[in-house]
């Protein structure tokens, strides 16, 4: 619950993008994909929407950025939305506590990937999503379903980075394969991955992603595109699962679901009250935004949004 004296929040994001800047370790950025490795970390953008509608940014909050990961949050409600709870069928609902794109894990349980944020999840639910028809109308169907969440169609996948996961991708190729031979993949290892690459592609602000949130705040007034009892689960995830093997650290530190990304995003939600973006590019040692993290760590504490 929000704290009675609350501090004014477009005061707090001010100073929280003063203090971001106040020192130089911004963590390292994703250099395993080029088009990536040559985005200068020396950023930092966050913004908030409220249950009322309003948007509060500071910093450099206008800035497209890849969001990475974070799309498998709505690929997830679509997939979901498709098959409901066959999916899980196909891929679990626990903590990995091993990196996002472990083999290793993938081989001893099987095929069957832990949960639907780290990669051989994700792959599986993309796969879910294409069903059997061509990739592009799977991609239009995700790209649509995020304008529709963000409430503007100016948002867009970066071909270029497309191209730059496919081409360095091997590790994701490896683990689509160790799916496909557990016989957990619909479709041939590349048209899944094609797709996979594609959406992981999306850019936006975080203006934009705080806007595509606000469909898991469920707050009346704000889009309604699943269900509320899809919404809880959809956030439960997001914080048992939605930093990898940091997911305990971050609910721990800030104590909000959250789905980060290696483009150095952050979408983290309170329930009923604010959809929360922040980026920055530069990584912990998790793969997590560092400074999206302190910054989201102090925000929760001032503001008293912790769901604990």
């Amino acid at each position: 619950m929000p704290r009675s004296n609350a501090p004014d929040l477009p005061g707090l994001l001010s100073r929280l993008n003063g203090r971001m800047r106040e020192d130089d370790h911004w963590g390292d950025v994703a250099a395993y994909i080029p088009q990536l490795a040559h985005v200068d970390p020396h950023q930092f953008g966050i913004a908030v929407v409220t249950a009322d509608g309003t948007c509060h940014v500071a910093g450099d909050s206008e800035v497209p950025f890849s969001v990475q990961s974070i799309t498998k949050v709505f690929t997830l409600a679509i997939a979901l939305g498709r098959s409901g709870d066959q999916l899980w069928q196909r891929v679990g609902r626990e903590p990995s506590g091993r990196a996002f794109n472990s083999i290793v894990q993938l081989e001893q349980e099987q095929g069957r990937p832990r949960n639907p944020f780290i990669n051989a999840g994700a792959i599986v639910t993309t796969d879910e999503v294409l069903g059997h028809r061509p990739p592009r109308e799977a991609l239009a169907e995700i790209v649509q379903f995020v304008r529709a969440a963000a409430g503007t169609d100016d948002i867009h996948i970066n071909d270029a980075v497309a191209a730059s996961e496919t081409a360095f991708g091997h590790r994701n190729f490896a683990l689509a394969h160790f799916l496909a031979s557990f016989d957990n993949l619909k479709n041939a290892p590349e048209l899944t991955l094609g797709t996979y690459f594609h959406h992981c592609a999306l850019e936006m602000s975080v203006r934009q992603l705080a806007m595509a949130g606000r469909f898991l705040v469920d707050a009346p007034g704000l889009p309604r595109l699943v269900s509320a009892g899809r919404i809880r689960r959809l956030n439960a995830l997001m914080l048992t699962c939605g930093h990898y093997d940091g997911s305990g650290d971050f609910a721990y530190r800030v104590g909000l679901p959250g789905k980060s990304g290696v483009g150095g995003g952050i979408l983290a939600i309170v329930p009923g009250q604010a959809s929360i973006a922040v980026w920055s590019p530069g990584l912990n040692r998790y793969g997590n935004s560092h400074k999206g993290t302190e910054a989201l760590a102090i925000l929760a504490r001032q503001m008293g949004w912790s769901i604990f």
